[in-house]
């Protein structure tokens, strides 16, 4: 696409984010930012502490709260945003992971986890992707997993959930690409986050890890951040469906 803003290709734009609190999200929402969007972030109240930072960088940031492992709330939250008519991209970041044997995995650990890292993206995707299908533009970004491909150890729950979006994200693709809409996914590799704390707090499990990514580190959230910018940007309308991995060359080795 030729003709649109090389120093803020997204002004503009609104951008709905989840779990921009801290680490993934944080560095998603400050990258559609410095990109030019406007910024909506959706999330516990911890978001306020994401938004009190992006404010103090200059950015226009609204927050709404809601708790996603309530996924009735999740469906209010995505009706009253598709109202508004203004919402043009949608990153679906929160996410949560248990790790467990799968032998002792709660059938509530197990439905807490499916509701924050798929059903109450989808309760949004649906509402959002409504409204820009009606207005004939939007970009949907949902943060997936190398467990999107692979099965893991003691994540079972997390594991089925990063497969589904996957799977969500390209039916949507199909049903929604002719009306301007693009579904895509960003699947981080290693990022050093709360998520795998645990992971690097053991010295051997995190070398291990480190020394199986060509890359040589652990990525960082600006990383992911940079990825889904791209994906909602304009370089990106022609990409739909898709699964953009961003792990160092982790699935390469």
């Amino acid at each position: 696409m030729i003709g649109h803003d090389l120093a803020a290709p997204l002004r503009g734009r609104r951008a709905v984010i989840t779990g921009a609190g801290s680490g993934i999200g944080l560095a998603c929402a400050r990258a559609l930012a410095e990109r030019g969007a406007q910024l909506v972030l959706v999330g516990r109240s911890s978001v306020r502490g994401g938004a009190a930072c992006l404010r103090d960088e200059g950015h226009d940031v609204e927050v709404v709260e809601c708790d996603l492992a309530d996924v009735d709330a999740a469906y209010r939250v995505g009706a009253e945003l598709a109202a508004r008519g203004d919402i043009d991209l949608l990153v679906n970041n929160a996410g949560i992971i248990h790790r467990e044997p799968a032998v002792d995995h709660a059938r509530s650990d197990w439905q807490r986890v499916l509701d924050v890292n798929l059903n109450s993206g989808w309760a949004l995707a649906q509402a959002l992707g409504g409204s820009m299908v009606e207005r004939g533009f939007g970009r949907i970004v949902t943060i997936a997993s190398l467990l999107s491909f692979q099965g893991g150890i003691n994540v079972v729950s997390y594991a089925a959930s990063k497969h589904a979006v996957v799977g969500m994200t390209k039916t949507l693709a199909n049903e929604w690409a002719r009306h301007g809409v693009t579904v895509n996914c960003v699947a981080p590799g290693y990022i050093s986050t709360e998520n795998t704390a645990p992971l690097r707090a053991d010295d051997s499990r995190e070398r291990e890890i480190r020394e199986r990514i060509p890359a040589g580190r652990w990525g960082e959230p600006s990383d992911i951040g940079g990825a889904v910018a791209f994906l909602c940007g304009p370089d990106a309308a022609y990409i739909n469906g898709h699964v953009l991995v961003v792990d160092g060359g982790w699935l390469a080795r």
